[in-house]
């Protein structure tokens, strides 16, 4: 990947060039966005777009011709972070744009691709009165509503956290070419400030009061939550000089333990908002 990000920034025609046939290639359009977003944040907002334009083509045609909306809205997503993460130097302020995109995104699947959700819908409802027929039962009329807001909110968040995860990409590949260290420091340091973090917190379980759609605002909220968890495991690990293996034990068990830990580490990333626990950890020394 180090060497096709080194030919990406030989010039705007081999980015624009990889940017485009990533795109148009199925299953390769999150290399398209990893490319756009590597070159607005090295070479600004201006030449990014530019390079944005050969990709956004043949992501526009996915959208309209395939239907699927995957392609033009993880590029949109990493474009519109990569953007506010070159001006403001801010992870925090990144996310929260992404975030917001991402709740824009999921009012608009419904208006733009009616057809596409109901396929997902009916494909759904059939599944579970197939296979799960207490819990069809339980739901009554209320079953394709709760799948239909499901599959909704599962959308958007999905190319929510693989737009993050192509800026982070970004990010790498930029500091692996000309800031050796810089993502890993940047990564290890991030943490949300007190007053997004009980916005992020508030608006998880808004949802329901207001009408909206509660597991759409839970995902796009609890994401820079769970984002910042997971930064502040990474940061301790690296605070304490300890061994690699930690982080993949503590992945080993994220996939065995699945939602339980994941709100652990959004209860922990609140908290550190408040205390920021890593600055209160003892560094370890060299006799460690």
């Amino acid at each position: 990947m180090r060497a096709l990000a080194q030919y990406v920034m030989r010039g705007p025609l081999q980015a624009g060039g990889v940017a485009a046939v990533t795109t148009a290639v199925p299953l390769l359009f999150w290399i398209g966005a990893a490319v756009v977003g590597l070159v607005i944040l090295r070479l600004g907002i201006r030449q990014g777009l530019n390079i944005g334009l050969w990709a956004l083509l043949p992501a526009i045609g996915w959208s309209w011709y395939g239907p699927d909306p995957t392609a033009l809205a993880v590029l949109l997503q990493v474009m519109l972070m990569a953007s506010v993460l070159r001006v403001t130097l801010s992870w925090e302020r990144a996310l929260l744009g992404g975030s917001f995109l991402a709740i824009v995104t999921g009012l608009m699947l419904p208006v733009a691709y009616p057809g596409l959700l109901d396929d997902l819908v009916q494909a759904g409802v059939s599944f579970y009165e197939q296979y799960n027929a207490d819990v069809a039962r339980s739901l009554g009329e209320d079953l394709e509503r709760v799948i239909r807001e499901t599959m909704n909110a599962s959308m958007a968040g999905t190319y929510l956290a693989t737009g993050i995860g192509m800026t982070m990409l970004a990010r790498a590949w930029q500091s692996g070419l000309y800031n050796p260290g810089g993502f890993r420091k940047e990564f290890h340091a991030l943490r949300l400030s007190p007053a997004i973090a009980v916005v992020c917190a508030v608006t998880m379980v808004i949802g329901p009061v207001l009408g909206l759609n509660s597991m759409l605002l839970a995902w796009v909220a609890g994401t820079p939550l769970l984002l910042a968890g997971l930064a502040l495991v990474h940061g301790i690990v690296g605070r304490r000089k300890l061994n690699g293996q930690w982080l993949v034990l503590f992945y080993i068990a994220l996939v065995l333990l699945g939602p339980s830990l994941m709100i652990l580490l959004v209860f922990l990333a609140f908290v550190d908002s408040w205390l920021d626990i890593r600055r209160r950890i003892k560094p370890a020394g060299p006799a460690e």
